[in-house]
């Protein structure tokens, strides 16, 4: 699925079943709720936390797709075409750069 796809399925979805898309500032509130569910996970799995009883059974994939979901109703609602902010922040990063990364010796 190609990211105009998925943003396409996700309005369709919110249309269908979502009944319309919840404001921006609840989006927001949502998304940073999803990110830190994540990083519990993340934190329990690579991090010095064990896991809790209520951890069990929550994977990283599930939260991250929370995640883009959640981020392309954003993007739907504020009228962003991800695919294309997608390219000009990757021509953005190549150009700003192109040798930074490679000439960082905490990378090497």
């Amino acid at each position: 699925m190609t990211i105009q796809e998925a943003q396409e399925k996700v309005d369709l979805w919110i249309k269908t079943f979502g009944v319309r898309y919840f404001n921006e500032l609840t989006n927001m509130v949502l998304l940073t709720e999803e990110v830190g569910e994540l990083a519990r996970i993340i934190a329990r799995k690579y991090g010095e936390q064990s896991f809790k009883e209520s951890d069990k059974g929550k994977n990283m994939d599930e939260e991250m797709a929370d995640i883009l979901f959640v981020l392309i109703c954003l993007a739907n609602q504020t009228g962003i075409d991800l695919t294309e902010a997608l390219q000009k922040n990757l021509e953005k990063k190549t150009s700003r750069d192109s040798e930074r990364h490679k000439q960082n010796n905490k990378l090497i």
